[in-house]
């Protein structure tokens, strides 16, 4: 099996979350010299030679996608051109995509047919190699190439591996959009501390705390979720009414709909997306 460290990777778009692939696998100690970056600006080529020791091309080209993998890192309005410009200079190379909301029978489409591909949905902790990726790969890709894109992906943080690919509005809608929805109970738990008095730099950093400490013990902890909410809350004690006052406004329905409509949402810019000749 090949590995990793052997692996030629181009990437096509040099933005965040290439440069989050490419951070960490720095930190690995892949051999960035096995990397190149395809981005026609290059005002951004200095600082990607010097911080990450890649190569840089301005143009699509044999030489600049002489790669064992092709990651497809542009915007989703981008990628129509982008794969009908990469389409002739494909050979056998392993693609995937982390641009939002394409569907591989859409990008397999503007590739004039290409079915080597991997479709993900990264998101934005990533930047600090603490994301997660779903991910689906078409059956025209090998275990080896399939453990490949694995082991890159990782590099942003973990992943998890779908078998349908209808499954990545659901990823989309949980731990796409999911860091908002997390902001947003940060936003309003550090108000309510200001509402009750302590500065807005104290609650926020009690809040930040908080968040950061319950993620990391529910993680490290095989211990179900609900099992350690119960730990918590004592009998007539003070979580147990602020628990109270949350299923009075019904906060699992919230996150509920909220993920329904994100969802529903990334379906439909799938279907607007996809629907370009």
């Amino acid at each position: 099996m090949q590995s990793l460290s052997a692996t030629r990777i181009a990437f096509i778009g040099g933005g965040n979350m290439a440069q989050a692939l490419m951070i960490g696998l720095q930190q690995r100690a892949f051999n960035m010299q096995n990397i190149t970056v395809v981005d026609p600006d290059t005002a951004k080529h200095p600082h990607l030679q010097t911080s990450l020791g890649i190569h840089t091309s301005a143009s699509l080209t044999a030489e600049s996608l002489a790669a064992d993998i092709i990651v497809l890192a542009v915007k989703p309005q981008q990628l129509q051109s982008v794969a009908q410009a990469l389409a002739p200079l494909l050979q056998s190379q392993l693609v995937v995509s982390v641009a939002a909301g394409i569907r591989t029978a859409d990008l397999s489409r503007w590739l004039n047919g290409y079915q080597t591909m991997v479709r993900t949905m990264p998101n934005t902790p990533a930047q600090i190699q603490a994301g997660i990726t779903g991910a689906y790969a078409l059956p025209a890709v090998s275990a080896t190439q399939r453990a490949l894109a694995d082991a890159v992906l990782q590099a942003a943080g973990e992943v998890v591996w779908l078998d349908d690919e209808v499954q990545l509005d659901a990823v989309t809608a949980i731990s796409g959009s999911g860091p908002a929805y997390v902001f947003l109970m940060i936003e309003a738990l550090t108000a309510a501390g200001v509402a009750l008095g302590l500065s807005e730099a104290q609650s926020l950093k009690l809040s930040l705390a908080t968040f950061k400490g319950a993620s990391l013990l529910a993680a490290g902890s095989s211990t179900p979720i609900s099992t350690l909410r119960e730990q918590v809350t004592s009998k007539g004690g003070t979580t147990e009414q602020g628990l109270l006052s949350m299923r009075e406004h019904d906060i699992h329905g919230m996150m509920q709909d909220a993920a329904a409509q994100a969802a529903r949402r990334a379906k439909e810019l799938g279907d607007q997306l996809g629907a370009q000749a």
